[in-house]
């Protein structure tokens, strides 16, 4: 099994030490990070692929006590499965919702845009109030 620095880590995915040290703190991760010989934290590549989907999560509005009762779930192993299911579908859910409501507004820039654009083409640009 390959053991990764902190450093190496924080290259392969973009986050801080600070970051790194945040998650373990707030029991983010999947499993414990381990230690070498000099006390210096360890990652495996199942830490780094955590850590990448929590990124993900982050991402998409997940908020941390979501994502901390997921790994708590996950730590715990086989058998709660079905509530795991269950924080992704309502996190689905919201994400869904949240690109519908993005998608709207996108087209009301574009729109926005378009008209901006025939305004400025035209050199009617002083006639937009709105």
């Amino acid at each position: 099994m390959t053991e990764l620095a902190i450093g190496q880590v924080t290259e392969r995915t973009g986050l801080s030490v600070h970051a790194l040290r945040f998650y373990e703190k707030e029991g983010l991760l999947a499993a414990p990070v381990k230690r070498d010989v000099n006390g210096r934290r360890v990652y495996t590549e199942q830490d780094v692929e955590w850590l990448v989907n929590c990124t993900k999560f982050r991402a998409s509005g997940m908020p941390l006590a979501t994502i901390r009762e997921f790994a708590a779930l996950v730590r715990e192993g086989p058998g709660n499965e079905e509530k795991r299911l269950g924080l992704l579908r309502e996190h689905q859910n919201q994400v869904i919702g949240r690109i519908a409501e993005l998608n709207d507004c996108l087209e009301l820039i574009s729109r926005k845009v378009e008209v901006y654009e025939d305004h400025v083409e035209r050199g009617t640009a002083d006639a937009l109030w709105r």
